[in-house]
C-alpha cells in the first residue's frame, strides 16, 4: 500500500508538470503573437500584393511547388537584406547601377522608365528605357541579380496603362531622361500619384497593332476607318466578366495574406533599416561660413 501511494504521488506530479509546461508555453506563445500584432504597420496585407508583386507564386498549376517557393521567399529577403529594392510600379523612373567588368570603373549606371514589369519570385525582372543620342534603348534587368548594386527610384508615379511597350512607337521625348537627374522627394505616407500624360505616336509602321489594344496613355490614332472596323471585330470584351479565366490567372487573396502573413515582419525589419539608412544619406553636414 505505501508503495502504491508513492507512485500515485509521483504521476500526479509529472502530471501537474506537464499541465504547468503547456500552461506557460501557451502563454508565450499568446504573448509572441500578441507582440507581432502591436508592431506598426507601414502596409496592410492587401496593399503587399501591389508593392511586392514579386512574391506572388505564378497562378500555373504546373509550376507550383510550396517548398520550392518557401524556398524562394527566404532567398527574396536574404537578398532584400544586402539590397535596397524600394518600391515602384510600371512608369516610375529609375536609376540601376550594376557591376561591369568591361567598365573602368566597374560599374554602369542606366536611368531610364520602367515599361514593364513582370514575373514572380527569383525570376522577376523589369525593363528600362531611355533614348540616348537619339537611340531608344531598353536594359532589363532581373530584380534579384547579384550583379545589382543599387536600385534607386528617380520619381516614383503610375501611368494610366499596364504596360508602356507603345513608348517605342512614340515621339522620343516620351523616353528621353538626363543621365544625371536628381531623385524627386516622395512624402512618406502620401499615394501614388498616377501621370495622366497621353503620348502621341509616330505615323505607321508601328511594332504592334496599338488600335486594337485598350490604351489609355495614348492620343488620339488617325488611321482609317476600315482599321478601327477591324480592330472591333476583333476585340473580347466578354472576357472581362469571365470568372473563371480571371480565376485561373490570379492567386486567390487567402493564398495571398498566408504568403505575406509569413514574411510580413522581416519586410517590416528591412523597411526599417531602409529608413534609417535613408535618413543618414539625406543628412548634411553644415559647413562654417567664418
Amino acid at each position: 500500500m505505501i508503495v502504491s501511494t508513492i507512485s500515485r504521488r509521483c504521476i500526479l506530479r509529472k502530471q501537474t508538470s506537464g499541465i504547468l509546461r503547456v500552461s506557460s508555453i501557451r502563454q508565450l506563445t499568446s504573448n509572441t503573437k500578441s507582440t507581432k500584432e502591436n508592431i506598426p504597420t507601414k502596409f496592410s496585407l492587401a496593399e503587399y500584393r501591389h508593392v511586392y508583386p514579386e512574391f506572388i507564386p505564378d497562378p500555373n498549376v504546373e509550376f507550383r511547388n510550396p517548398i520550392r517557393e518557401k524556398l524562394e521567399r527566404l532567398d527574396m529577403l536574404s537578398r532584400r537584406a544586402h539590397i535596397d529594392i524600394p518600391e515602384f510600379y510600371v512608369g516610375s523612373i529609375l536609376a540601376v547601377t550594376s557591376m561591369d567588368k568591361h567598365s573602368p570603373n566597374k560599374t554602369n549606371k542606366f536611368v531610364g522608365i520602367c515599361i514593364k514589369r513582370e514575373g514572380c519570385g527569383l525570376r522577376a525582372k523589369f525593363i528600362l528605357r531611355n533614348v540616348i543620342d537619339h537611340q531608344g534603348v531598353e536594359v532589363l534587368y532581373e530584380m534579384y541579380d547579384p550583379v545589382l548594386s543599387k536600385i534607386e527610384v528617380l520619381r516614383l508615379e503610375k501611368r494610366l496603362d499596364d504596360e508602356l511597350f507603345y513608348l517605342r512607337d512614340a515621339l522620343p521625348e516620351y523616353s528621353t531622361f538626363d543621365s544625371n537627374m536628381e531623385p524627386e522627394i516622395h512624402p512618406e505616407g502620401a499615394p501614388i500619384p498616377i501621370n495622366p500624360i497621353k503620348v502621341k505616336l509616330k505615323p505607321r509602321p508601328w511594332l504592334e497593332r496599338w488600335e486594337r489594344k485598350d490604351l489609355k496613355g495614348i492620343e488620339q490614332i488617325d488611321l482609317p476607318e476600315r482599321f478601327f472596323i477591324r480592330a472591333k471585330e476583333l476585340a473580347t470584351p466578354w472576357e472581362k466578366y469571365d470568372m473563371m479565366k480571371q480565376y485561373m490567372k490570379t492567386i486567390p487573396e487567402e493564398e495571398q495574406t498566408e504568403i505575406f502573413a509569413e514574411i510580413q515582419q522581416q519586410l517590416q525589419q528591412l523597411e526599417l533599416t531602409r529608413k534609417k539608412l535613408k535618413r543618414k544619406r539625406t543628412f548634411i553636414k553644415p559647413v562654417k561660413l567664418a
